[in-house]
């Protein structure tokens, strides 16, 4: 698989349409998890943290919007495309109540769907990369590796740098241990996590000006900023 391809979690009850798809879609460089139902969908999405969801809304055991909502309890940015038969209005806007960004009629064209995948990707990536970053009452460059109090700047290490960007991505949501310990020591082993620990603490201290803000110890799933 090369490493430029973006992972996407597609939740799709019919297998044929959903093979088309998967295979359309690997075929400009994605990486695909195909699921036929909505608990398959939630279990495959815990474990691989993909970049965007397209769903089916009507799914056995649980429909798309059920799962759009509770994953929108963890991930507040992800892209949802929500596929369907229903074509009314009030289906249409359930479906954003739900958290969907977008709603494409079946049948559809491939290319349309890879359009408005790459137009909610875009558009996301413009937000993730913008330069500075309010938390709390500091302002936090990435770019930069700064983190900002009162107009004072504080040099951050990059590798604090980057734990506290993808803390602010998940901002008061979990943010998982093993993808945060892949994603930045690239592995998920002890000596790692205890490190990772370490890092946090110096976080934490860094940001102890604005008590609103906080990092909390999810036990077992990973870490939470709270601000």
């Amino acid at each position: 698989m090369k490493k430029n391809t973006i992972k996407l979690l597609l939740a799709e009850d019919e297998p044929a349409l959903g093979q088309i798809v998967k295979e359309s879609l690997e075929s400009r460089d994605f990486e695909v998890f195909l699921c036929e139902n909505g608990e398959e969908a939630w279990r495959i999405y815990q474990k691989v943290q993909p970049e965007i969801l397209v769903l089916d809304v009507m799914m056995p055991k649980k429909d798309g919007f059920t799962l759009a909502q509770e994953i929108r309890q963890e991930n507040a940015t992800i892209p949802i495309i929500f596929l369907t038969a229903k074509s009314q209005v009030k289906d249409v806007v359930e479906g954003f109540q739900h958290g969907g960004n977008d709603y494409l009629k079946k049948p559809f064209s491939m290319e349309e769907l890879i359009v408005r995948i790459h137009a909610l990707l875009d558009r996301i990536h413009v937000k993730q990369d913008e330069t500075q970053i309010p938390i709390g009452k500091y302002i936090f460059n990435h770019t930069q590796q700064q983190l900002i109090w009162e107009a004072t700047p504080m040099q951050l290490t990059h590798r604090e740098s980057e734990l506290l960007f993808y803390l602010s991505k998940k901002r008061n949501a979990i943010l998982d241990r093993t993808f945060i310990l892949k994603k930045l020591w690239g592995d998920d082993d002890f000596f790692n996590a205890r490190s990772m620990d370490v890092f946090i603490t110096k976080l934490r201290k860094k940001l102890k000006n604005d008590p609103e803000i906080q990092i909390v110890n999810v036990r077992g799933f990973g870490y939470k900023l709270i601000c």
